[in-house]
């Protein structure tokens, strides 16, 4: 695969203009990456942006703590896919998680995964906060409601992927699910070991320099 279509070219903090957002996406369509990942409240002007272009209008959904209802969730999705958004990046409940109800964390990404509907999911399980364990439960969980892909992290945590949790969440989905490594990426460097260790989507705001 084009190295450029490993990268969600990504810009979610909460200061982001509408000058940056479009700048992100003319980069996006020069570099042609896989996608922009942008909160949703831009998809309008990214779906504006990226028109006659296979770059993919990628939202934030639950981010960054993942701990609003699944209701909420949901009907972010689904207000999301309504605006243009073609993929969608949702974040568990750790705490549900943590305390072993995989019942509701499967559920919930079910939820969405339906509001999605042929569009992809990707579900953030968060590794920083996660024992091995409760990673390899996520991925699990993930899996049994039907996600596209397993993604490491927010970004807005105490740490970003790693490659040894990128290999073990690979490791755990198989060919059932893709895995995504976002945050700490911002060299070839650290590409190429998330990518050897079994990524199949990079999440950077470094995506120029690392095309360059």
């Amino acid at each position: 695969m084009k190295l450029s279509k490993y990268i969600d070219h990504t810009l979610l903090k909460q200061d982001a203009t509408e000058a940056e957002i479009r700048i992100l996406c003319q980069e996006a369509k020069q570099y042609d990456f896989a996608s922009v990942c942008v909160n949703p409240c831009w998809i309008e002007t990214a779906k504006e942006e990226l028109k006659d272009t296979d770059v993919k209008v990628c939202v934030v959904v639950g981010f960054p703590l993942g701990a609003m209802t699944s209701e909420a969730k949901v009907f972010e999705a689904g207000d999301a896919i309504a605006k243009g958004a073609e993929e969608i990046d949702m974040v568990i409940n750790i705490g549900e998680l943590k305390d072993g109800n995989d019942a509701y964390v499967t559920n919930e990404i079910h939820a969405l995964k339906k509001a999605a509907g042929d569009h992809i999911l990707k579900v953030i399980i968060e590794t920083c906060l996660l024992t091995d364990e409760e990673k390899i439960r996520a991925c699990k969980d993930a899996v049994a409601a039907g996600a596209d892909f397993v993604k490491t992290s927010t970004g807005f945590s105490k740490a970003g992927a790693t490659p040894e949790d990128v290999a073990l969440m690979k490791h755990t989905v198989g060919d059932a699910c893709k895995v995504k490594a976002p945050g700490g990426v911002r060299n070839m460097k650290d590409m190429e070991a998330m990518i050897t260790a079994g990524a199949e989507r990079i999440g950077t705001s470094h995506g120029v320099d690392l095309v360059k």
